[in-house]
């Protein structure tokens, strides 16, 4: 049996993303995608002005303009795989794993957790700042508890973003590349991904002018969320309960995620929730004010360390499967 060499690369890319993450001196795309998204922003805002119709249409130009570039950047670190395979391949590899955020995930959200003191009562000033970091609510008021809710409900909500979002677009880009190997491919797919979800991080928010000038992104990040967040749901019971459970905690996820208003973030959240055994959602203080989120495992015992260090190994067990998946398609 011969194994396409893009697959051979997006396995490569997967262990190279959980050897070194990303290295502080090596340029992230995902920086480079923030900086054209705040210069068009810059530029195209200041045209709008306070006009809905026209901020639509400045945040329309946006997302055209990134997806593009960044689809087309790929393509072409793609076509050196053809013209210069021993520079294209490397690289490829290299541009791969920047799209993947599974050491970063787990470093981050373990850093938290050993700044949590060992008496509750003590001082959580290092704990709620790294927490910041990663979280998009506001943790000044956040006891431990909160913390470590807020660290499990990141680490299962990111897993989809970060991992297996860009996973599920790099194997659809080696599926292309068999069909046609002038297409675009893991990386290209992978990288107009990436732009999407950092648009959606930045400019997705209901209020200001954000309202109107971050719908396009926001919408497309949901669209190109919605099919890898499903496949989580249907795998994910399979490398952390019982087979014969597979059903029941997929209904469940389902039914408590779908009260959340986003069509992923809460059903992402929900099937760890119901996999791990912990429960997530609640209120929630943002800097807009307090949003009251659905209860996803209710009848579960609330997030501990061990609740917490127990999502982080789920993601490296379905990335485990994943790979098992990609491999015997490829």
């Amino acid at each position: 049996m011969t194994i396409q060499p893009s697959v051979l690369a997006v396995v490569a890319a997967v262990g190279l993303d959980w050897l070194i993450g990303d290295p502080l001196w090596l340029p992230h795309p995902v920086v480079v995608m923030g900086w054209w998204i705040q210069t068009l922003r810059a530029r195209l805002e200041s045209w709008a002005g306070e006009r809905p119709p026209q901020l639509q249409l400045a945040g329309l130009l946006i997302t055209l303009i990134l997806i593009s570039g960044t689809a087309l950047a790929g393509w072409f670190v793609e076509r050196l795989t053809q013209q210069a395979p021993h520079l294209g391949w490397p690289l490829l590899v290299i541009a791969l794993a920047s799209a993947l955020a599974g050491r970063s995930l787990r470093q981050s959200v373990m850093a938290v957790l050993k700044a949590l003191p060992p008496n509750a009562a003590n001082e959580l000033t290092s704990a709620r700042e790294r927490l910041s970091r990663i979280v998009g609510r506001d943790v000044h008021q956040l006891d431990a508890a909160g913390i470590i809710r807020a660290c499990a409900e990141t680490a299962s909500e990111n897993a989809v973003d970060g991992i297996f979002a860009p996973l599920a677009w790099m194997a659809a880009g080696c599926f292309l590349w068999s069909l046609n190997s002038a297409a675009p491919g893991p990386l290209a797919l992978a990288w107009a991904f990436k732009a999407s979800s950092t648009l959606d991080s930045m400019l997705g928010y209901r209020e200001g002018r954000l309202r109107w000038l971050g719908t396009a992104g926001a919408r497309l990040d949901d669209a190109l969320t919605w099919l890898p967040c499903r496949l989580v749901m249907a795998t994910l019971p399979l490398v952390s309960r019982p087979w014969c459970q597979w059903w029941s905690l997929v209904l469940a996820a389902e039914r408590d995620g779908a009260s959340d208003p986003s069509p992923n973030a809460g059903r992402s959240e929900a099937i760890y929730a119901h996999c791990a055994g912990v429960r997530l959602g609640g209120r929630n203080r943002y800097s807009r004010g307090w949003i009251e989120k659905p209860v996803l495992a209710a009848d579960q015992p609330p997030a501990t360390k061990t609740s917490v260090e127990r999502i982080l190994r789920l993601n490296l067990y379905l990335q485990g499967l994943w790979m098992m998946i990609l491999l015997v398609l490829g």
